[in-house]
């Protein structure tokens, strides 16, 4: 290893990790064998014009911050994996003074944007994460299940890199039952994007955009998503105490009291058109899970 930034970041990969040094600055480990699904990411996040519109719009308000926030406390000294960081809409928002913050993604555009903020970058899998177990304090999968293949195996690899008494945190995940949409409900998701194009006075994003974001979020889609009772399923075993919050993006410590919030009369309209009770837990748009490893 030549680059010196990334001292802290050898002692905690696996020593059966694959990792190539050399390119441009970002370790890197092997991509091999990319299904759709990675591939479709990688095409997405690899445009810096529509990356930077992520960064600028995604997971930036102040009920984003104060939620996770008080989901996860002080994160200053402590050692951070955020899994699927992106360019660091993460850190760019909550700010503080991890000890080591580790963003792992599969876009090199993600992770150059990443490191210019603060991020120690690595370019693997979530899938397959390169690193030991049970050496971090907060893992961090925002906005990042539903992008991948496999969710359970993402899942459980972000789990095994907690440490005992560390905690894993993931957000915004589509909630299967929010999106679960039928008859009417269906057919006006199907013509969305003419009707939000007609709309928005020219500002909604371009359909070659659009189509590539839709691409790149595999399991956002009427019926696919995930359910509270997966993060149970998985992470109890693994000795986690797990709590999941439904919510609507629209709260701050509120979704930790068991406030849902209210999504958008777009939604709302929709879910009424499928037969969803627009008010129920059930209709919240996204999952919030907070796991903590027990300590042994």
């Amino acid at each position: 290893m030549q680059n010196t930034q990334f001292s802290e970041l050898q002692q905690y990969l696996a020593a059966d990790a694959a990792v190539d040094w050399q390119i441009e600055d970002i370790p890197q480990c092997p991509l091999n064998n990319l299904s759709s699904a990675l591939q479709a990411n990688i095409d997405y996040y690899e445009n810096p014009q529509w990356v930077q519109g992520y960064f600028d719009h995604c997971h930036r308000d102040n009920y984003f911050k104060e939620c996770w926030q008080a989901a996860m406390g002080s994160w200053d000294n402590k050692i951070v994996v955020d899994i699927g960081c992106g360019p660091g809409n993460l850190y760019a928002t909550l700010g503080g003074s991890p000890k080591l913050l580790i963003g792992v993604d599969v876009s090199r555009t993600c992770l150059n944007m990443a490191k210019s903020i603060g991020y120690t970058p690595i370019q693997a899998d979530a899938h397959k994460l390169p690193f030991i177990s049970e050496f971090a304090d907060v893992v961090a999968v925002n906005a990042a299940l539903h992008h991948c293949d496999d969710m359970s195996a993402v899942l459980s690899e972000a789990a095994r890199l907690v440490r005992p008494g560390g905690l894993l945190i993931t957000d915004h995940d589509p909630q299967q039952s929010a999106w679960n949409w039928k008859g009417l409900g269906m057919a006006l998701y199907k013509v969305r994007v003419p009707l939000y194009r007609l709309t928005s006075l020219g500002n909604f994003m371009t359909q070659e955009e659009h189509d590539a974001m839709i691409a790149s979020e595999t399991h956002h889609q009427p019926g696919k998503g995930v359910k509270k009772d997966f993060y149970y399923q998985i992470l109890e075993p693994l000795g986690f105490e797990v709590k999941v919050y439904p919510h609507n993006h629209n709260l701050g410590t509120q979704v930790l009291q068991g406030n849902h919030g209210k999504a958008d009369n777009k939604y709302r309209f929709s879910q009424w058109l499928s037969g969803i009770d627009s008010n129920s837990p059930e209709a919240a748009l996204s999952l919030m899970c907070i796991a903590k490893r027990q300590a042994e």
